[in-house]
C-alpha cells in the first residue's frame, strides 16, 4: 500500500473512531489507534482542511473543574456524510409535504408509527438481557439499528450516548422523530428520561439521561409508563 493510501486508510479510521467514541482529543485518537499524537494531528489537520472536522471546546456536563476546557475533534456533516445511509433529500421532501397537507401532528403520527416497530425490538432486548443494565441493553440494541450507542456512567444514573444518527439531517428539520425515539426510550426501560443533547441540534453525540432504576419503588418495567411528560402535556 503506497504512502497515499496509507494516510487515507489512517483518516478513515481516525472518522470512524470519532463516530464510534464521539468528539475525542487528539490524545484520545493517538491512545485508541496506537499512533503518536503528533501524528494523529497531522492527518486532523488534514481533515480539518477538507472540513470533515472541526475543532472545538469539550462539553461539560455538571460543575466545570478548573483549567481550560479540553479541545476536542467532531465530525461535520461532510464529516458524517459517508456513514449516512438514508435518503435525506426524499425524506424531507415527503415529511413537509405531509406536513403542509396534514399539519405537524401527521408528522407525529409518522413518526410514532416508524418507531413503534423498532420499540418492540427495543423492548425485547431489554427485557431478554442477562447482563449489565437496561440502559446498556437498549445501547446494544440502538447499535444494531446502525445508530453506534454506548452507556456510561453519570450523577444518578446513566447516560445513553447514540454517536451516529442515520436521520439526523431529517430531524433538524422535523424535531418530532427526536421526541418520539425519546418517549420510547422512557417507555422501553420504565422511567422518565431526558434528552440532553442531540446530533441533530449540532451536538457531537445525541445523549439522553436515563435515572438509576434501582431507586425507583419497583423494578422497571419493560415498556415503562403508558404516559410519558409530554403526553400529558400535549393532553392538558
Amino acid at each position: 500500500m503506497g504512502t497515499a493510501d496509507s494516510d487515507a486508510s489512517t483518516r478513515q479510521r481516525v472518522l470512524s473512531s470519532i463516530l464510534e467514541h464521539g468528539p475525542s482529543t487528539a490524545a484520545a485518537l493517538a491512545d485508541r489507534l496506537g499512533l503518536t499524537p503528533a501524528a494523529i494531528r497531522r492527518h486532523l489537520d488534514v481533515l480539518g482542511e477538507n472540513a470533515l472536522v472541526e475543532s472545538r471546546e469539550q462539553r461539560v456536563y455538571g460543575s466545570r473543574g478548573r483549567g481550560r476546557p479540553a479541545r476536542v475533534f467532531a465530525l461535520t456533516d461532510s464529516g458524517r456524510a459517508d456513514f449516512y445511509t438514508a435518503y435525506d433529500d426524499l425524506a424531507i421532501e415527503v415529511l413537509e409535504y405531509l406536513s403542509e397537507t396534514g399539519g405537524s401532528d401527521a408528522v407525529r403520527r409518522f413518526a410514532e408509527r416508524r418507531m413503534a416497530q423498532a420499540e418492540e425490538r427495543f423492548r425485547t432486548a431489554v427485557a431478554e438481557t442477562e447482563a449489565g443494565t437496561p440502559t446498556m441493553a437498549l445501547a446494544e440494541a440502538l447499535s444494531t439499528e446502525g445508530y453506534v450507542a454506548s452507556t456510561r456512567p453519570a450523577m444518578a444514573g446513566e447516560q445513553l450516548c447514540q454517536h451516529h444518527c442515520p436521520v439526523a439531517h431529517v430531524a433538524e428539520r422535523f424535531p418530532e422523530l427526536c421526541e418520539v425515539e425519546t418517549e420510547a426510550f422512557a417507555r422501553v426501560l420504565g422511567v422518565h428520561v431526558q434528552r440532553l443533547a442531540t446530533i441533530a441540534h449540532g451536538d457531537g453525540v445525541c445523549t439522553t439521561h436515563v435515572p438509576d432504576v434501582s431507586q425507583l419503588t419497583g423494578p422497571a418495567r419493560p415498556g415503562g409508563p403508558d404516559r410519558t411528560e409530554n403526553d400529558a402535556n400535549r393532553e392538558a
